[in-house]
């Protein structure tokens, strides 16, 4: 019965604590909620800036891993180029080499030609001079014989 005995603005005063303790009680589940909000946006957030990151850094290796085979596959080719000039070099100088020696074996045999060519001429000629001196020693002899008989 000692409830009854309170006074109307005790009722009210009950009533608004209890509307006082509601609201706080109202506030503490909103701000509890939106503390949660908060953590799981802020969390939310992070692993968003982390797949980022990851993602950055996925991209990074990946370019640094085709920068570094483009740079292989250049100084491959580089090698190749290189490898390709010298054996042209090479070849280059083969054949010069090559058309040298067939030159001078050429002038070689040129000149064996014109030795062979000049010594034949000049056997030819010799047996002509002889052939000549032979054919005036004959005629000399019959003029002598012809003379001598018509005489």
């Amino acid at each position: 019965m000692a409830m009854t005995n309170r006074r109307p603005d005790q009722n009210l005063d009950n009533n608004k604590n209890n509307q006082t303790d509601n609201e706080i009680h109202h506030l503490k589940n909103t701000i509890f909620a939106l503390r949660k909000e908060l953590e799981n946006t802020t969390y939310g957030n992070q692993e968003t800036v982390q797949q980022a990151v990851q993602r950055s850094s996925d991209e990074i290796q990946q370019l640094k891993s085709t920068a570094t085979s483009l740079r292989d596959e250049l100084e491959s080719l580089r090698f190749e180029k290189d490898a390709a000039v010298q054996q042209a070099v090479q070849r280059s100088s083969d054949e010069i080499q090559q058309l040298k020696s067939t030159a001078t074996s050429l002038r070689d045999e040129l000149e064996s030609q014109k030795f062979n060519f000049e010594k034949r001429i000049q056997e030819r000629t010799l047996a002509k001079t002889d052939e000549h001196k032979h054919l005036q020693d004959t005629i000399l002899k019959l003029r002598t014989e012809l003379e001598q008989i018509h005489g």
